[in-house]
């Protein structure tokens, strides 16, 4: 391939008097801009013709990799499907066209959607009531926690300023209750790699808010000690929060709110196959059990005896302080109808099978793995679990390494180095979507890159090769990355 089209900055394939569009001549005369609207020079943008632009963009956008190109394991991340059904239904014009403030009259078939959405979703955790508002999962997880927080300040009990949180956490957990102005209090795990109850009981009292508890945790474990763990903190008066992170393996097996949880945030664009990565688009809708619904955020879908209504944002005198929205109107529209074609695809029945594949699969990788790789806690797992690097330290070939490599072999790296448990941590989640020959082409390769480090580890080491971009600096890149074309152009410059 022509690298002049294909590894270059657009700027560099730049000469003056190139043009890759023709105008219509001029019939509407000669109309200047005021100086005060006008550039003192003008911009720098870059010339070229119009082959060179189509062909340089196209390439580029060939070194994008996504669920339409291969396979990538990331762990904690969960939905790697996003069926072509969902992207048709999404883009019809009546839906597309449709705007947030028309009359409540004019868009009853959108308002259907979103009603059945919330009754299905509080169906499949066991919750009372949904709410769509949430427009991202880190939304929803603070907004659980301003509803924790509404509920306890409605009853005077406004010493509760604590939430606990376990070590194997999401990140977004800590910072979604600093966010809520709550104090963070980490309980430990126990060498099995689960919630330690005896580590728990001292933290438990009268200024505990609540509980935030991931099911099956980070490293892919199912958290048997659930019940106590729900009695424990409902005994202290404290609430029980799930972070639907991992709720992909408990789909039709199991409802967090039958476990005792009283709040859930749910992320449409992970368990319910909607686009993820790239920062966008979510959805993070929040379900609560029964005595929480008065403290879901507005607006919230409702069905009358004339059709489907939306409740307003006013609040009652009673319930004054519980205006818990996080964004405006009802949730990120297209992302939730792309949720809903997915749950209405697979039905009932058929959703229950989605759980028990992705537990197949992650442990199936597990097992082939575990002689090469370091499995820390060697016990069934869900959806997904997590290697300490490779097992030979020896090489000196780090996860980092491997997951460089990866790249030279057509695959996305795992989740590397979190949860920080491990130092070496590697997160490997297949979901229920691959095919077995998918996995054991996957598999092949880190057997191949398990051999490749012992008998030349410097090929690893200082992988990827065949890659546009070969190994960066990554803490360079971090504190001093280059933004912009004048400043690569002053750093080259600097170099001769």
């Amino acid at each position: 391939m022509n690298n002049k089209l294909y590894g270059n900055l657009i700027f560099e394939l730049s000469h003056p008097g190139r043009r890759a569009y023709s105008l219509p001549e001029n019939r509407f005369g000669h109309h200047p801009l005021p100086d005060a609207c006008r550039r003192a020079k003008d911009a720098e943008l870059p010339e070229c013709d119009e082959m060179t632009v189509v062909r340089h963009y196209t390439n580029h956008s060939e070194n994008n990799f996504g669920v339409d190109n291969g396979f990538y394991p990331l762990g904690s991340c969960t939905m790697k499907y996003n069926p072509v059904i969902n992207e048709e239904i999404s883009s019809l014009k009546a839906f597309t066209d449709l705007h947030p403030q028309q009359p409540v009259e004019t868009v009853q078939g959108a308002l259907e959607v979103e009603y059945n959405i919330q009754r299905a979703l509080a169906s499949i955790t066991g919750m009372a009531d949904v709410t769509l508002n949430p427009y991202a999962g880190a939304h929803g997880e603070l907004t659980g926690l301003m509803i924790i927080t509404s509920y306890h300040q409605q009853r005077g009990d406004t010493k509760r300023t604590k939430v606990i949180v376990p070590d194997s956490a999401h990140g977004t957990n800590p910072a979604s209750a600093a966010v809520c102005g709550l104090e963070v209090v980490e309980v430990k795990s126990t060498p099995e790699g689960l919630v330690d109850v005896n580590d728990l009981r001292p933290l438990l009292g009268d200024d505990i808010a609540g509980m935030m508890m991931t099911n099956p945790n980070t490293l892919g474990l199912f958290e048997k000690d659930i019940p106590e763990i729900a009695k424990l903190v409902h005994d202290c008066g404290g609430l029980l929060y799930y972070d639907g992170a991992n709720l992909n393996p408990l789909l039709g097996a199991a409802r967090p709110g039958d476990m005792g949880f009283d709040v859930i945030h749910l992320n449409l664009h992970k368990t319910f196959s909607t686009p993820h990565g790239g920062g966008g688009p979510g959805s993070g809708p929040v379900g609560v059990c029964e005595k929480l619904i008065p403290f879901l955020p507005k607006p919230h879908v409702i069905k009358t005896k004339e059709g489907f209504a939306i409740e307003d944002c006013r609040l009652t005198e009673e319930y004054s302080t519980a205006d818990n929205r996080i964004g405006g109107y009802l949730g990120n529209f297209l992302i939730i109808l792309r949720a809903y074609t997915y749950i209405l695809s697979l039905g009932r029945n058929h959703i229950k099978e989605v759980g028990p594949l992705a537990t197949l699969n992650a442990n199936y990788i597990k097992e082939c793995l575990k002689d090469d790789y370091e499995l820390p806690i060697d016990t069934l797992c869900k959806h997904e679990f997590v290697f300490d690097g490779l097992k030979d330290k020896s090489t000196g070939v780090t996860t980092m390494d491997v997951a460089k490599r990866l790249l030279d072999y057509g695959y996305h790296a795992p989740t590397i180095y979190f949860p920080l448990l491990f130092h070496e941590a590697m997160m490997i989640e297949p979901t229920e979507s691959e095919s077995k020959d998918t996995i054991d082409g996957f598999i092949k390769t880190m057997h191949v890159i398990a051999k490749e480090a012992r008998e030349t580890p410097e090929l690893v080491k200082e992988a990827p090769h065949s890659t546009p971009i070969g190994r960066v600096d990554d803490v360079l890149a971090a504190k001093h990355p280059i933004l912009t074309y004048r400043q690569l152009i002053h750093d080259m410059e600097s170099e001769e």
